[in-house]
Formats: structure tokens, C-alpha cells, sequence
């Protein structure tokens, strides 16, 4: 008789005659005995439960590829549905012949007071949309800041020396002289944006550059002197309320023009244009601070 056999094989008196000659005890027999059947239940069920996880993620993979067809399919079946419904090139009732670009020409000086049509149609006929481009901005930038904002933690393990190096003498004093004159064209083109070419976008497109110039030339460390972290949170949630509470009432009102209580002023006139001066302020401001907060964020990773 084998006593070296399977456990799980072993009869009773196979048991029997191994405790009787010492080999090993009964309740220690029984103890492998059951342990190498509890192991072997273990295993199988383990290895049913792989094999229907195994079944659900195919299942699952071969959803989500076929859920994902499904969308493409939609979404480009809903554009060329669309393009299909568009005008012919060229017909009188396109859009682009329609009233109401021939209003913007011809009665946008009247009701606006800006002498610049384009400064008039985004802040004014159409300042809500603006003000969802300005708040795209500061999404952006805010999404930016989330991502790639250093902690004080992270700061200790930051060798700011290293973008200090390299300034030499000639770009600090090209910097010194150029930086005003940048600033100085900016504020001039965003304050004459609703009576010339420019405004806010433009504007503050580059004051934004000057200050990317200056922080390049002289260090983050004089910029933040104005526009740390705090400082640019609190001017652009500022600038962005100024805007919602002047010209917030669109959302409310479908985008129909209503008159302010603010006078649009003599045409050609710095102070003319109603709300589109201190709009194109405000939104000069906000383009300002996004693009230098862009450039802080992806070289230093803080304002």
C-alpha cells in the first residue's frame, strides 16, 4: 500500500495505517486534506472568476468600440446633413446678404457710437459672446493653473537660478527700452479700440508680450512684484464680473439691444461708445494676464 500517495486520494484506512505506524497524525492528515481541497476549490473558482472577467472586458471593449462607431457615424452623418442644407455660393439669401450686416454699416455709428464696426458688433450687438470668449480664456488659463501649479513643496526642489542665467547686458537693455513703448502701443490700442483698428484682444495681446519680454529679460521674480498668483486671480474675476453685470442682461434678454443709461458720446471721441470702452478695458486686461499666466505656468510652473 502507498502511503506516499495524493491526499486527496487517500481512503480511510490508508489514514488509518499512517497514523498507526507513526507516520503522521489523524487530525494533521486530515488537516492536508482538507487544505488541499479547499486550495483546489480556491484555484478553480479563482480561475472562473478571471475567465469572466476576461469575457466582460471583451464584452465591454467590443461596446465601447461599437458605442464609439456609432457616435462617428452620427455626428458626421448630423454635419454633412447640415452642409446639405446650406445655401448655394453665391445666393442672395445666404447669411453673409442678409439685413443684418447691411444694419451693422449702416446704423452702427448711430446706435453704438463706436466708429470701429467690429469693436460695435462684439461689444455691443453681440458682447454676450464675447463675454463667453473672455470666459473661455480664463477657463483655460485656470485649467492651466490646476495642471502644472507648483505646490510649496514642489517649489524647494526648483532651481530658479537657472532662469536667471544667460540675461545678458544687451537684452536687459533692449528689454529696458523697449518694454514701456510695448505697454505704452497696448493701453493706446485697447483705449482706442471703438474709434480705430485695435481693442481689447489686440490690446491686451500685447501687453501680454511685453510682459512675457520683461520677465524673459529681468526675472519672474519683478513681475510678480504686480501679478503674482493672487493679484491675477482677483483682476481677472473682476474684469470678468464688470463685463457679466454690464452686459450680463443679454443671456437674460435672447441678446435683443437694450439702451444703457450710460451716453454713447460724440463719435471720434476717446470718451464715445457707451459700455465699449470700459468693455475693451476689461477684456484687454484679462487677455493680458492669460498670456503672460500661460508662459508662467508652462516655464516656471507658478505665476
Amino acid at each position: 500500500m502507498d502511503y506516499k500517495s495524493d491526499p486527496n486520494k487517500i481512503g480511510k484506512w490508508e489514514k488509518f495505517f499512517r497514523w498507526v505506524n507513526g507516520e503522521d497524525s489523524l487530525d494533521s492528515v486530515w488537516e492536508k486534506e482538507m487544505r488541499s481541497k479547499i486550495t483546489g476549490k480556491r484555484k478553480k473558482r479563482r480561475k472562473t472568476i478571471e475567465e469572466t472577467i476576461e469575457k466582460i472586458n471583451s464584452y465591454s471593449k467590443k461596446i465601447y468600440i461599437g458605442l464609439s462607431i456609432f457616435v462617428t457615424v452620427v455626428y458626421i452623418g448630423i454635419l454633412l446633413y447640415t452642409v446639405y442644407k446650406l445655401p448655394e455660393h453665391g445666393s442672395p439669401l445666404n447669411p453673409a446678404n442678409n439685413e443684418v450686416s447691411q444694419r451693422y454699416i449702416e446704423q452702427g455709428v448711430e446706435e453704438t457710437g463706436a466708429l470701429n464696426i467690429v469693436s460695435a458688433m462684439i461689444l455691443d450687438y453681440r458682447a454676450f459672446d464675447t463675454f463667453g470668449e473672455t470666459v473661455v480664456l480664463f477657463t483655460a488659463v485656470i485649467c492651466v493653473a490646476m495642471l502644472l501649479r507648483k505646490t510649496d513643496c514642489d517649489k524647494k526642489d526648483i532651481d530658479y537660478d537657472s532662469f536667471k542665467s544667460d540675461r545678458g547686458d544687451i537684452l536687459k537693455f533692449v528689454a529696458r527700452q523697449v518694454f514701456p513703448i510695448v505697454v505704452l502701443y497696448g493701453i493706446y490700442v485697447i483705449l482706442n479700440g471703438h474709434i480705430s483698428p485695435g481693442g481689447g484682444f489686440a490690446g491686451g495681446t500685447i501687453i501680454g508680450a511685453g510682459l512675457i519680454l520683461y520677465s524673459a529679460s529681468y526675472g519672474d521674480e519683478n513681475v510678480r512684484r504686480i501679478l503674482n498668483y493672487k493679484s491675477f486671480t482677483v483682476v481677472t474675476v473682476s474684469c470678468l464680473l464688470i463685463y457679466f453685470f454690464s452686459k450680463g442682461y443679454s443671456f437674460f434678454t435672447g441678446g435683443n439691444h437694450i439702451e444703457s443709461v450710460i451716453p454713447k458720446g460724440t463719435p471720434g471721441n476717446i470718451l464715445s461708445g457707451g459700455l465699449i470702452l470700459p468693455l475693451n478695458i476689461c477684456v484687454g486686461i484679462v487677455v493680458a494676464c492669460t498670456m503672460y499666466g500661460f508662459y508662467s505656468y508652462f516655464t516656471k510652473g507658478d505665476i
